[in-house]
C-alpha cells in the first residue's frame, strides 16, 4: 500500500491526510523524541561527569529526569505507531526486522534504567557532598568512573540507534 507524500508548500486539509500519514507522522515525531532524549541524555552526562563540583554534578543529573520522560515518550510512540502501521502496510509481525527492533527496543529500555538508576546513586552520593563540603571525593569519581553504568546508559543509546537503522532499512523485507 503506497503513500504520498505532501509537498511542503501545498496547502492540506485534514481530510487530504491519510491515516497511514498520521501515523507515520506520530511515529517518526516519537522517534525522534526518543533520539533527542537519548542526546540530551549524553550531553548531560558529558557535562555532569566534567563538573568540578558535586553540586554541578548533580544539577545535570537532576536535568537528565527531563531526557529520560522524552525517551518514555518516544519509546511508547515508536511501539505504538510503529505496530499500528505493520498492521496498516500489512507487513508481517513475523520479519526480522519487526522482531529484531521490538527485542532491542526493550533490551535497551531496560539497559537505559538499570544504566538510570545506578547514576541516581551517584546522583544521591553528588547531593549529600555538595550539602557538605562541594568536594569530590574518591568515592563519587569511583562511580563516576563505573565502567558497567557507562555500558548500560551507553549500550542503550546505542540499541536506539540500531532500531532506528532497523527501521529505515528494513532488512528482509
Amino acid at each position: 500500500m503506497a503513500f504520498a507524500l505532501i509537498h511542503p508548500f501545498q496547502s492540506v486539509r485534514s481530510a487530504d491526510v491519510s491515516t497511514i500519514q498520521w501515523l507515520l507522522a506520530l511515529h517518526v515525531t516519537g522517534a525522534f523524541f526518543l533520539l533527542g532524549g537519548v542526546i540530551f541524555a549524553t550531553i548531560l552526562s558529558v557535562l555532569g561527569h566534567r563538573a568540578e563540583r558535586p553540586s554541578e554534578l548533580a544539577a545535570f543529573m537532576g536535568l537528565a529526569r527531563f531526557a529520560v520522560a522524552f525517551i518514555l515518550v518516544g519509546e511508547v510512540m515508536v511501539l505504538v505507531f510503529g505496530l499500528w502501521l505493520v498492521h496498516e502496510f500489512h507487513f508481517s509481525f513475523g520479519s526480522f526486522w519487526i522482531w529484531g527492533s521490538l527485542v532491542l527496543l526493550v533490551v535497551g529500555g531496560f539497559a537505559g534504567k538499570k544504566g538510570g538508576d545506578r547514576e541516581g546513586g551517584t546522583r544521591s552520593i553528588a547531593l549529600e557532598l555538595a550539602a557538605k563540603d562541594d568536594v569530590k571525593t574518591p568515592e563519587l569519581q569511583a562511580r563516576l568512573n563505573d565502567r558497567i553504568t557507562h555500558a548500560l546508559s551507553g549500550g542503550a543509546g546505542i540499541l536506539a540507534l540500531v532500531v532506528l537503522a532497523l527501521m529505515v532499512w528494513k532488512p528482509g523485507q
